[in-house]
């Protein structure tokens, strides 16, 4: 009897592993770094006949440069390994590495193929495969629609220096070049959510349109939102940005 209750448990050890395993992929990707400053926020409000208008924030950002071509991204492989900048390397952070942007630095990546677009943290070096520009980071390359294909086209843009800043926590829910797009997201979230907008952030060359919910006074009041947003089916970026 002891062997049958024993070889009974082995299989249910097993079935439970195989269940974790084929469960759903995770949805909420929490941003650990802080941003540089805002230099720039106009807020456009519009008068509809008994509903509030969509925020708008529009931010520029002045772009030192720009650069087309492919992507890639890392992951497990280099998972807790030392990044070029000292940095242990995280796959699930939104990080990138370049082979001559300063380490530290901000960089908007966008797929060209898809119009998301997202902004990284250059801490590491590479890609060491000719004709690729940059390595993204196995949470970037989720987000960005880059993880299944393997690479994409994309284009670069240096935006800044990474500066340290304490801020609120916002939730992001989806990043577009077409604004329609953007403003069709928020106007599907605020039949169930809150202070729902579109931030533009614009580039001497591009208006990127984030959807956001949010800002929050603690991490655990963004990520009970964020698991709503989850369960929904959205993939959320938790961001101080």
């Amino acid at each position: 009897m002891k062997k049958i209750n024993f070889a009974f448990f082995i299989i249910l050890l097993v079935s439970f592993s195989l269940l974790m395993a084929c469960g759903p992929k995770h949805r909420i990707i929490i941003e650990e770094r802080t941003p540089p400053p805002e230099k720039k926020e106009v807020v456009k409000e519009e008068t509809k006949e008994e509903k509030p208008a969509p925020l708008e924030k529009i931010e520029k950002r002045e772009t030192k440069e720009v650069q087309y071509g492919t992507a890639s991204w890392y992951g497990s492989d280099f998972h807790g390994r030392p990044t070029s900048s000292g940095e242990i390397y995280d796959m699930y952070q939104l990080t990138c590495a370049h082979n001559n942007l300063p380490l530290g630095s901000t960089v908007m990546v966008t797929n060209m193929e898809n119009g998301r677009s997202l902004e990284l943290k250059v801490n590491d070096r590479g890609p060491f495969v000719k004709e690729r520009i940059i390595d993204l980071s196995y949470a970037a390359a989720q987000i960005l629609g880059i993880w299944e294909k393997g690479t994409a086209f994309v284009k670069v843009e240096v935006i800044g220096p990474f500066i340290e800043q304490v801020q609120r926590f916002t939730l992001q829910v989806g990043s577009f070049i077409d604004e329609n797009n953007a403003q069709k997201l928020a106007d599907q979230l605020r039949k169930s959510f809150e202070n729902v907008y579109v931030a533009t952030v614009e580039t001497l060359t591009q208006k990127y349109h984030r959807v956001r919910v949010g800002q929050f006074e603690t991490r655990e009041s963004a990520l009970s939102i964020a698991e709503k947003l989850s369960q929904m089916g959205f993939k959320v970026l938790v961001t101080s940005r």
